[in-house]
């Protein structure tokens, strides 16, 4: 008998009963039939969660990190305690309905624990917002200050460096923390943690999104104490030297030092990130071929360094102490190898400087390192899960970042890979000869690649609209390589160098790291090598999670209609348009999409610099899936066909749907007034102006001057269905968004589309 049976047979037994009631045919009608289909509905959820056992687990967290993002997804504080209250309702009502009548007890349990985790999730980025988040300054400040050194970052391949300074802005206030760029030129000598330092200083509060989509500056410098950000156009003066106790932040600048000066060049900054996380001497072209080619997670500190040191560590460990025989016969040295790889976890997360997604991989390596000594499976599901909700609990703000849903995707698509059947079946030990079992470790090798590159694929086009498309078979190579051969030599140079017999180990790991380089330049150099898309819906993105989570965390057949919400998410990325024209919040950066979406044409356009563009160039061709720095894709206004420009502002007419919607855009502060701007405003459907504008000028869809920009925040506009996205509509009620709500002033559209 199949698991349904049974439930289909009291199916069966509970029918002829209806009949037996008074009303005869009625009775089988309305209300009761309602109450049997639902009935037969919880019947088959109570005997598919039955059937579950430990699968159900994993879920808990799932609902934690629903909770979590409902928050940052919801505008209005009412939305946050509607969240809240519902969830404890439906968990209190299933307490007390289902435990009354006795039934269902696995419902019971689900609907009672995942209100509370849904509840939780969204409570807990709400705490914290509002007991440890940052307030930022509230206007830009200029002059010179007096600031305590945090931190000291140099990035050699820029020509400047970053501080994180804590200062005063003025007597009387409480210290804030700033970020601050400095040119090499200025840098002082003793300008490092501890010391005082006195210098002039450009500051700005942390930015909203340019433009809606884009990333948010403002809500990760509220949750990461940093009140402002700026330049330094002065020299650094110390005022007072650090102190003379040196601490693990010098051991790593001088490690990244001896390290750069080892090796030298790109590779040699490469070879610094891995032993100190200081990324700074990386060139930035090799920053971009290692983005292209599906490698550039090997440049930041995370699991798979963590993992690498931890492995090594554990492996020597066993070897090592496997040599003392009195040793072996008293303790079980897995357990004294878990605490030696535990303590390396520690150590390299502390010197690579604690960043959070170092610290996650850090958790994670301990939760296994745990179960490895205990005797325990080291990966599964639930052990994924537990180390998910500790990172929540500690950190909500980063589930909805892309290194956290990347790195726990990632490592969720390896488990459920290697859960399943079929591929349990082709990795069972075997009578072979050697080379096949190589070949089927190759073969299973690719296979991950390509498994972890399809998951992680929504999340790629949905934060940075591209994705790559060899990055599994880049990553076949360079994963090897960077574990097995680049970091053990960087370890064996290091310890070598305490001899001075160093440099031949250091010989190898710079072939070893422009090998790595070669096969990034390579594989970016592939026609077709990035796919870049317009900016991903939530919604989308949410079917593309949901479905990937179900497909990954159950089992059976069950598991494929998980498979269904990706495959309708992939097919609406075919009916997905750029919008039509995008503005900035302060009015001066204006982006009219031409061409079908293949071309940006600006109102203030910056020839590329240094094989740069500028901020506000970069963000708007990002969010339409166009490469700034491809010939022709980005052009002026003032050079387009058709366009009318004058010093005070230029008029253009944009074609969609067979009509023409002409756009008036200010080039400055002034636009001009009396009867000719208020025809030319008449004539309009958009207006854009720096300054504010006075009633006269009435468009006939929107007039973004300064005091709406000021509300609503960056602006994208789709003509031809007369939609308008906002900023300011998403970012309502946060506590990082300190403008007054908007709701929709100043439009005379169809309608306003929620923000991503």
């Amino acid at each position: 008998m199949g698991p349904f049976d049974a439930t289909k047979q009291i199916y069966r037994e509970c029918e002829p009963r209806a009949s037996a009631y008074g009303g005869g045919a009625a009775m089988q009608h309305g209300p009761w039939r309602s109450g049997e289909r639902l009935a037969r509905f919880a019947f088959v959820l109570e005997q598919f969660l039955g059937n579950a056992g430990f699968d159900r687990a994993p879920w808990l967290a799932v609902g934690l990190a629903t909770g979590v993002t409902a928050w940052f997804a919801l505008p209005l504080r009412l939305y946050w305690w509607m969240w809240i209250g519902g969830a404890l309702a439906v968990a209190a009502l299933s307490s007390w309905t289902m435990a009354r009548e006795g039934r269902f007890p696995y419902l019971r349990q689900a609907f009672i624990s995942m209100g509370l985790m849904l509840a939780l999730g969204c409570a807990l980025p709400w705490a914290k917002s509002e007991l440890a988040g940052t307030r930022p300054i509230s206007q830009p400040l200029t002059g010179q200050f007096r600031g305590l050194v945090l931190e000291r970052q140099a990035q050699p391949a820029q020509e400047r460096l970053r501080f994180l300074l804590l200062i005063r802005p003025a007597e009387g206030e409480p210290a804030i923390k700033v970020r601050v760029s400095v040119k090499a030129g200025f840098d002082a000598s003793g300008a490092v943690e501890g010391a005082v330092l006195r210098a002039k200083l450009r500051l700005m509060p942390p930015s909203p999104p340019l433009v809606p989509g884009g990333y948010d500056a403002a809500r990760a410098a509220w949750f990461g104490g940093i009140a402002a950000s700026g330049s330094a156009y002065g020299p650094l003066e110390v005022e007072q030297p650090a102190p003379a106790v040196k601490g693990l932040a010098a051991l790593r600048h001088a490690l990244a030092d001896h390290v750069r000066a080892s090796v030298g060049g790109s590779a040699g900054g490469m070879a610094a990130a891995f032993a100190s996380g200081d990324r700074g001497g990386i060139a930035p072209a090799d920053e971009d071929a290692m983005r292209d080619s599906g490698l550039t997670h090997l440049l930041s500190v995370s699991g798979l360094h963590v993992s690498a040191v931890v492995g090594g560590t554990y492996w020597l460990a066993m070897r090592l102490l496997g040599l003392w025989p009195w040793l072996v016969l008293r303790l079980r040295l897995p357990l004294l190898a878990s605490g030696c790889g535990g303590a390396a976890a520690v150590f390299y997360t502390a010197l690579t400087g604690a960043e959070v997604p170092a610290m996650r991989s850090c958790i994670a390596a301990l939760l296994v390192l745990a179960a490895v000594a205990l005797g325990r499976q080291p990966l599964s599901m639930r052990l994924l899960a537990v180390a998910a909700v500790a990172v929540m609990l500690l950190w909500p703000e980063a589930v909805v970042g892309p290194s956290f849903q990347m790195s726990f995707g990632s490592v969720l698509a390896i488990i459920a890979l290697h859960e399943a059947g079929p591929v349990r079946a082709f990795l069972t030990a075997r009578e072979e000869p050697v080379w096949q079992r190589w070949l089927r470790q190759g073969v299973m090798l690719l296979l991950t690649g390509v498994v972890i590159e399809l998951a992680l694929m929504p999340a790629s086009l949905f934060h940075f609209h591209r994705a790559g498309l060899y990055g599994a078979l880049a990553n076949l190579v360079a994963i090897p390589l960077t574990t097995v051969v680049t970091m053990p030599l960087i370890a064996l140079a290091l310890l070598l160098d305490a001899f001075g017999w160093g440099a031949p180990a250091w010989w190898l790991c710079g072939q070893s790291l422009d090998a790595l380089l070669a096969l990034a330049r390579f594989v970016a150099r592939q026609a077709g090598a990035v796919s870049m898309l317009p900016a991903m819906s939530g919604v989308a993105y949410a079917a593309c999670i949901g479905g990937l989570l179900w497909l990954a965390l159950w089992h059976g057949r069950v598991r494929l209609l998980g498979l269904v919400p990706p495959m309708g998410a992939i097919l609406s990325l075919a009916f997905v348009t750029p919008p039509d024209v995008l503005i900035s919040a302060d009015g001066r950066d204006v982006g009219v999409v031409e061409q079908g979406g293949r071309q940006l044409v600006m109102l203030r356009y910056r020839p590329p610099q240094q094989d740069r563009v500028d901020f506000a160039t970069s963000a708007m061709a990002e969010n339409l899936g166009l490469d700034p720095m491809a010939p022709g894709v980005v052009v002026p206004l003032a050079a387009w066909p058709g366009a009318q420009c004058n010093n005070a502002f230029c008029r253009v007419g944009v074609r969609r749907d067979g009509r023409i919607y002409w756009l008036l855009l200010a080039r400055g502060k002034a636009m001009g007034d009396g009867a000719a701007m208020q025809a030319a405003c008449a004539a309009a459907d958009v207006v854009v102006a720096q300054g504010r504008i006075d009633g006269v000028c009435q468009p006939r869809l929107l007039r973004a001057d300064e005091a709406m920009l000021y509300r609503s925040g960056g602006l994208a506009l789709d003509l031809a269905h007369g939609r308008l996205q906002a900023v300011g509509g998403q970012q309502g009620q946060h506590p990082w968004w300190r403008r007054p709500t908007w709701r929709g002033e100043g439009w005379r559209g169809a309608g306003i589309m929620p923000s991503r």
